[in-house]
């Protein structure tokens, strides 16, 4: 920071001689790794996971084994023991939205009769409303630029409005994860609201959630400023709530939910430590990347219908001479899926008829997207000389969803967590019934020890 006079302020010509102590200190040489065969990021040589624990509550399969022999096979995504697929099919044929249902399951361990599911979504519905002055108190006076930001503070501040925080039981988790669960979409709205009106210096405009709609429904009202969203737009964001809701409990802030619940914290504290790591950029803001690469390749590929165009620029992304260089063309590939992401052959098709109810240019731009997924394996193959089997994953098409859904881009990684915190919930749950033990994997201390010198004696 300056001052008036254009000189560096004191106290930052201090912090950056500090900040230039801690790069020179801290960096470990990468052959250490290997010599002391660490599992860098939890994860084997080969990429797969460390196994640190065992769940009821999802499965990502992508491959199975058959002896020694890897077999990939066509992704499929599993809420305690049903595939997805059926869930979300059974849902439409009913002219339900599936969200609440698929959040009852992960709670639960069951699925819902039809009683039950109305009894359970009358329930949510009722928790929707933010406690007396929440809103004013706890969202507008202290607007963030980060709406991730804003949730994570919002589920702090529950905390200071709950009549008995710190109860561990089952039942008292039970409750505090069913109204988190519910007051996500609100919480991340009001946030949303407050932002427009004092970072962007436009309206704000604050509607009541409505108890009988889904959350979906609720989102799309209270983010639009005439609470106005047509019944495709509603499946297709309840569509990506259920895709979202929950991923095996591998994933980054899963597993934080588990190693932060370990600690015997209160419920609070676990959940706003997952919403701060899925607002990383390795986690819940890859789409974010997906779109700020498709805005590029649609700003340097003058005929989006020409795919030998489109290879082209997609070969120069591969060989780092385009878009941010660093090789990657953001939305393929996965860490567990091979063939397919189940998650992004649901989205996809959704996307298709969305685009088809919005008009021929989201239609034009739909095909765009899938021609840089056909494309995309094929030139990754081709430059990194890999004969590795890549599929696009569900963040290439979300992103652009939401954007058909009129939805901003800082609402996109809130919407995931939206939906995560129904699986994050169960972890929550489950960790705090079977868990039993703090998480305390072990740091390898690889540096000297040293003598004292005493503090007259330092140069």
């Amino acid at each position: 920071m300056a001052s008036k006079a254009g000189t560096v302020n004191p106290s930052t010509k201090v912090l950056n001689k500090l900040a230039k102590v801690t790069e020179k200190n801290d960096p470990i040489k990468p052959e250490l790794y290997s010599k002391y065969n660490v599992k860098r990021g939890l994860r084997y040589a080969d990429g797969t996971g460390v196994l640190v624990g065992l769940t009821h509550i999802g499965d990502v399969v992508g491959y199975e084994a058959d002896g020694d022999e890897i077999i990939p096979v066509p992704g499929r995504l599993v809420y305690r023991g049903y595939n997805v697929e059926d869930i979300i099919k059974d849902a439409e044929k009913n002219n339900q939205f599936g969200f609440e249902q698929v959040v009852y399951l992960l709670l639960f361990g069951q699925l819902p009769n039809a009683k039950q599911l109305q009894e359970f979504t009358q329930y949510m519905g009722e928790c929707r409303v933010l406690p007396s002055n929440f809103t004013e108190d706890m969202i507008m006076k202290a607007p963030s630029k980060d709406i991730m930001n804003k949730i994570a503070r919002g589920v702090l501040a529950s905390y200071s409005y709950d009549e008995n925080p710190e109860d561990r039981s089952v039942q008292n988790i039970l409750r505090q994860c069913i109204e988190l669960t519910a007051r996500f979409s609100t919480l991340a709205a009001y946030g949303y609201q407050a932002k427009r009106r004092y970072y962007d210096d436009t309206s704000m405009f604050i509607h009541n959630p409505v108890p009988n709609l889904s959350t979906a429904e609720n989102f799309l009202r209270l983010i639009r400023p005439d609470t106005k969203y047509t019944k495709l737009e509603a499946e297709t964001l309840d569509l990506a709530l259920i895709l979202h809701a929950e991923h095996g409990g591998g994933n980054n802030s899963s597993l934080t939910v588990h190693v932060v619940s370990s600690a015997d914290t209160d419920t609070y504290s676990a959940i706003a430590a997952a919403v701060g790591s899925l607002k990383g950029r390795r986690h819940g803001g890859a789409n974010i990347r997906v779109m700020e690469m498709m805005d590029d390749i649609k700003a340097n590929v003058k005929n989006w219908a020409d795919e030998n165009e489109v290879a082209d620029y997609l070969r120069k992304i591969s060989k780092k001479e385009a878009f941010d260089h660093t090789g990657l063309i953001y939305g393929m590939g996965h860490a567990v899926y091979t063939i397919s992401d189940p998650r992004e052959v649901l989205l996809k098709a959704k996307a298709k008829q969305l685009a088809k109810e919005k008009g021929k240019e989201w239609v034009k731009e739909f095909n765009l997207y899938d021609a840089v997924e056909r494309l995309a394996p094929q030139v990754i193959a081709e430059v990194h000389h890999s004969n590795k089997r890549i599929c696009a994953n569900v963040d290439l098409y979300s992103g652009f969803v939401y954007t058909m859904l009129g939805i901003p881009r800082e609402l996109y990684t809130p919407i995931f967590a939206i939906s995560r915190i129904a699986g994050w919930s169960a972890h929550r749950i489950e960790e705090v019934v079977a868990g039993g033990r703090i998480y305390r994997p072990a740091y390898k201390c690889v540096s000297a020890e040293r003598k004292f010198v005493p503090l007259t004696e330092r140069k």
